[in-house]
C-alpha cells in the first residue's frame, strides 16, 4: 500500500468514526474527490485493516452505512489469532524466565488490546490462543537449533489451530496426520498420530518436506496433555526404551549452582551432608542428558541409569573453569 492510500484509509478511519451513523459510499465519493469503484475499494480496505472495529449499518432504503467503533489506533491493530497467540506466548516465556516486570508490562498491554474487542470475539481468540499456548507449551532451552522453513512452520500450525489433518512428507515418505502439538528444543518434533490410531508419533520438523493442510476437521484425544507428554523427555527426544528414573549427584563444588538449575519439570532436589546435591526425575533422552552433562565436567556423579553412566564414562573433564 503506498503512503498516499494508506493516509486516505487513516482519513476513512477518523470519518467513519467521527460520524455516529457512518458514511455512505456516495459521502466517500464527496469527501475524497473519488469514483464509485475507488470508494468501494476504500471500505473493503477499511474491513481488511480493521476487522474487528468495522460496523456495516443497512438503511430502510439499502444504502450501506460504514461506521467505526471509536477507539484509539493501538487497539485497533490487534488483527487476531496470530498476534494473540504471540503476545501469550511471549507472556508464558517471560514468566517461566522470571522477568516478571516485562511479564505485567506485556499482559497490561495484551489485555488493553483484548478490551477493544467485541466480547464474543475476544472469547474466541482466548480460547483459540489457550489451545495454541498449550500446543507449543514445552519451552525451547537457549541455544543452537535446527532451521525450520517458515512455510512448513506456518502450516503446521494453521493445521493445529484448526485442528485440520495434515499431509506432508518425511523422509520421503507420504504421511497423513492428525496434529497434537510441537515440542520444542533444539531439535523440534511434531507430535502426531495417524487416523484410526491411538499411538502418537514424532517428526522432526526439519526433515518435513511439502506440508499441507487439508481441510478436513480432526479429533484430537481428549485426555491428552503436551505438558506431561513432553516430561517424559529431559529434551525433546522421547523413547519407551529409555524411560526411567535418572539419579544426578552434583559435587560440592557445583551443588549452588546446580541448584539454580531446573532440569526437569518434575524434578527432587535434596542437599546432602558433605554439600552435595542429589537431582532424581523420570525421563528418556540418554543423549540428550550426555549433551547437557558434558558442560558440568567432573562436577556431576550419573547413579542411575546405567547406560547414562556408561555414555558419559571417560568424558567428564576436570579442567573447565566455569560452571554452566
Amino acid at each position: 500500500m503506498s503512503y498516499s492510500k494508506a493516509t486516505d484509509l487513516l482519513r476513512l478511519a477518523d470519518f467513519a468514526a467521527a460520524r455516529h451513523r457512518g458514511v455512505t459510499l456516495q459521502e466517500i465519493e464527496r469527501e475524497f474527490q473519488v469514483t464509485r469503484r475507488t470508494a468501494q475499494r476504500m471500505t473493503s480496505a477499511l474491513e481488511q485493516v480493521f476487522p474487528f472495529s468495522v460496523e456495516i449499518l443497512v438503511d430502510p432504503d439499502r444504502t450501506k452505512r460504514w461506521t467505526l467503533r471509536e477507539a484509539p489506533l493501538a487497539r485497533l491493530r490487534l488483527h487476531g489469532d496470530d498476534e494473540l497467540e504471540a503476545l501469550d506466548y511471549s507472556i508464558e516465556r517471560l514468566s517461566e524466565n522470571g522477568d516478571f516486570r516485562q511479564r505485567n508490562a506485556l499482559a497490561a498491554l495484551r489485555d488493553r488490546l483484548m478490551a477493544a474487542l467485541p466480547a464474543r470475539e475476544a472469547r474466541r481468540l482466548e480460547a483459540d490462543s489457550e489451545w495454541m499456548l498449550e500446543a507449543y507449551g514445552v519451552a525451547a532451552r537457549p541455544g543452537p537449533a535446527t532451521h525450520i522453513s517458515k512455510e512448513i512452520s506456518e502450516t503446521i500450525s494453521d493445521a493445529i489451530r484448526g485442528p485440520y489433518l495434515l499431509r506432508f512428507s518425511y523422509r520421503g515418505t507420504a504421511r497423513f496426520v492428525e496434529p497434537h502439538g510441537v515440542l520444542l528444543g533444539a531439535r523440534r518434533y511434531l507430535v502426531a498420530r495417524s487416523p484410526g490410531e491411538q499411538k502418537l508419533k514424532h517428526f522432526r520438523l526439519d526433515l518435513i518436506t511439502s506440508a499441507e493442510v487439508i481441510k478436513e476437521f480432526c479429533e484430537r484425544d481428549p485426555d491428552f496433555d503436551l505438558n506431561d507428554h513432553a516430561a517424559h523427555a529431559f529434551g525433546s527426544y522421547q523413547s519407551a526404551e529409555e524411560y526411567g528414573p535418572v539419579h544426578w549427584r552434583f559435587s560440592p563444588d557445583a551443588a549452588e549452582r546446580a541448584a539454580e538449575w531446573h532440569f526437569h519439570p518434575a524434578q527432587q532436589t535434596e542437599h546432602q551432608e558433605d554439600g552435595s546435591l542429589d537431582v532424581r526425575f523420570f525421563a528418556s533422552g540418554w543423549l540428550e542428558m550426555a549433551w547437557h552433562l558434558y558442560q558440568w565436567g567432573d562436577n556431576v556423579e550419573v547413579l542411575k541409569p546405567p547406560q547414562l553412566a556408561k555414555l558419559v564414562e571417560g568424558f567428564q573433564r576436570g579442567d573447565f573453569n566455569a560452571l554452566p
